[in-house]
């Protein structure tokens, strides 16, 4: 049986550990704003009873969203409060043909990642490619 958390019934994609862990030795992430108890990636971290959406984040940020519908939310969200201080550093599917593609992964610093990610400890590479974005507050900020 597959595990859910892993079949394309699910929007929900643990990142990794060791890519994490890359980005984690770059930025050293205070926040990971979208998790659950049990693949938060920091010590502070939002749930999904938390709503995410609905708190200020601070500091600097890990986002790996939902990859549905809502991911445009994440998205507004991530680059809003990179504008009021954050930093903000989001792993995404790299879907350059969508809205929210254009209306804000392309303001930030994007790093297309090479090949296929093995999400969550997962058998099989994701069905998408992934990309980093990186939303930083604007200079003098």
């Amino acid at each position: 049986m597959t595990n859910i958390h892993f079949s394309s019934a699910t929007d929900l994609w643990a990142t990794p550990q060791d890519f994490f862990d890359r980005y984690n030795g770059l930025y050293g992430f205070q926040l990971d704003v979208c998790a659950s108890p049990e693949n938060a990636k920091c010590a502070r971290f939002f749930t999904k009873e938390d709503d995410g959406l609905a708190q200020e984040w601070t500091g600097v940020c890990w986002m790996n969203p939902p990859y549905g519908r809502d991911i445009k939310h994440w998205m507004r969200k991530a680059y809003q409060s990179s504008l009021a201080g954050a930093t903000v550093v989001c792993l995404v599917p790299a879907r350059t043909d969508t809205a929210w593609w254009h209306d804000y992964a392309v303001k930030g610093q994007i790093e297309l990642i090479r090949g296929r990610l093995k999400f969550g400890g997962a058998i099989n590479s994701a069905p998408f490619p992934s990309a980093v974005v990186v939303f930083t507050p604007p200079l003098g900020r």
